[in-house]
């Protein structure tokens, strides 16, 4: 097993990598070649969850396979890799935010909106099982992305150039949120003005007054250093997240039937590593940050009414949805 790590890759030379694998891929006797992408370096958690993975079916398939990671948002952002994925160029594997890829499977946000989980235990009981198989199927089907395992764990907060400390200072608060509708329609209950940004715009939009803020977890506000213009980190605790572990529906049919098998189960293994990663490290980065005099973290103020006003909200989507019974079920776990 070979690692490749490259450090610039121009459209056309991404449009051949991509055409010369599938071929290889085709072919049951050549070597299949792999492509991952992460918006972050070595360091960041969704990295190091797709080493695991990778480390995984290598340990696993007899055959030969090899492996290239893009790093550092290479290849674009995460909507980028959606278009990727669902296409079957450029990138085979990633770790996605699930309102990302709304733009191809409306419901798949519903497992990471806000205030869906009461805590950890709930969150990973949740992701254990098989409550979410009606949205993997929907993402396979509409959007040809397949979900082999689940990673996550940050705590989202809110992250602001001024400190946002009870329910008034968020009313009108201008705030960068994902792309998927129901953030946005969230913080709008909650009296906030969300807009959806592009991740990579996040940094000068703050520093040039566009927003005054965002949310996000600590090793992301800590890896891109946003706290160098949003120094102010409010313990809303609004999102446990949830981060697919995927793989393109086009590059995972084409895998021998073996190391399709290898693949899922190394999938999810990588999945429960990355969750268990990450919500330990979460706590870790969020102090390593005050220690540095980096951010000032403070606790919200009626915590308890935001979670009373959201929930109709939460029903209200799920009804479009059609998904009444699998917000029960999620909330039953």
């Amino acid at each position: 097993m070979k690692f490749k790590i490259p450090t610039r890759a121009t459209a056309k030379a991404v449009g051949l990598a991509a055409t010369l694998t599938v071929g290889m891929l085709g072919a049951a006797s050549a070597e299949v070649t792999l492509r991952g992408a992460s918006m972050f370096d070595e360091e960041h958690a969704y990295t190091k969850t797709l080493r695991e993975f990778e480390r995984l079916v290598s340990e696993s398939y007899d055959g030969d396979i090899e492996f290239e990671m893009h790093l550092n948002g290479e290849l674009g952002d995460e909507s980028d890799f959606v278009t990727f994925l669902q296409q079957g160029v450029a990138v085979d594997y990633a770790v996605m935010a699930p309102a990302n890829m709304a733009v191809f499977s409306p419901s798949i946000p519903l497992m990471d909106m806000p205030f869906l989980f009461r805590d950890l235990e709930h969150w990973n009981a949740v992701l254990s099982s098989d409550v979410l198989s009606p949205l993997e199927d929907e993402l396979y089907e509409k959007a040809d992305i397949k979900v082999i395992g689940y990673a996550g764990g940050g705590t989202r907060n809110l992250v602001s150039d001024g400190a946002i400390a009870n329910m008034d200072d968020l009313s009108g608060h201008k705030m960068r949120v994902m792309g998927a509708p129901i953030q946005a329609k969230i913080f709008s209950a909650l009296g906030a003005a969300p807009s959806a940004i592009a991740y990579n715009e996040v940094y000068n939009a703050i520093q040039t007054g566009v927003i005054a803020g965002f949310e996000n977890e600590a090793a992301s506000i800590q890896n891109l250093k946003f706290y160098e213009v949003a120094p102010n980190v409010t313990l809303t605790k609004h999102t446990i997240t949830v981060r697919p572990v995927v793989m393109s529906g086009k590059t995972f049919r084409k895998l021998p039937e073996d190391l399709q098998q290898v693949v899922l189960d190394a999938g999810a293994k990588a999945g429960a590593f990355g969750r268990d990663l990450e919500s330990r490290e979460d706590g870790e980065k969020l102090q390593q940050m005050i220690d540095a005099g980096q951010i000032t973290v403070s606790e919200f103020e009626g915590r308890d009414q935001m979670l009373e006003i959201v929930q109709p909200v939460q029903d209200a989507y799920a009804a479009e949805l059609g998904a009444n019974e699998l917000l029960a079920a999620i909330r039953s776990k």
